[in-house]
């Protein structure tokens, strides 16, 4: 469901005209806080090639690491379904939450207690300051949609997430579903 209304727990997805931006092209972005000082997300859709064991040893999972976005890339951030489990959390929404007790997170993961479909780690956040995300749904860079698979969509697959995205919107964007992601390869 388009939706034009900007609030926190919703998807952005890039416009298939975002093109040479490395990173936001073909981005599904889920939105984690929206006020008017701006707005934060993090990146669904972008696996890199290490593991949370990779950058914390003590932590022993391999829980894939995403690319949250360009702002702060070397700080970790995390969203889960569990907030019964990890305190101080803040809810985004549809049981989807933001950070928590990171001590406490790490130990959970270690006894078995959260699975990799409880939580996504992320290095770094897309972040926009105030009125500049209206500014880019005006100037057609990003598509609003509803969070329609709720606290699941953590499980959902991360390499064709936007394509699936494009082609449930239909209409013209279904030419854009099989497009090059870089059409000058074409």
């Amino acid at each position: 469901m388009i939706t034009d209304k900007l609030q926190k727990g919703q998807l952005l997805i890039a416009e298939p005209s975002i093109i040479g931006d490395l990173s936001f092209n073909r981005s599904v972005i889920l939105l984690a806080d929206h006020n008017d000082d701006g707005s934060v997300g993090f990146i669904l859709n972008k696996p890199l090639e290490y593991t949370i064991n990779d950058l914390l040893p003590e932590i022993e999972a391999a829980f894939k690491i995403y690319n949250g976005g360009p702002v702060e890339q070397d700080n970790l951030y995390f969203i889960h379904t569990i907030p019964e489990l990890i305190t101080d959390s803040i809810e985004i929404s549809n049981g989807i939450f933001w950070g928590g007790d990171f001590e406490l997170t790490k130990n959970l993961i270690n006894t078995g207690k959260i699975s990799k479909e409880d939580i996504r780690f992320f290095l770094g956040y897309t972040g926009w300051s105030a009125n500049q995300l209206e500014e880019e749904l005006n100037s057609n860079s990003w598509i609003i949609a509803a969070n329609s698979y709720k606290s699941s969509i953590l499980s959902k697959s991360s390499k064709q997430f936007w394509k699936e995205k494009i082609i449930e919107l239909g209409g013209e964007y279904i030419i854009w579903s099989n497009a090059p992601e870089n059409p000058i390869l074409n």
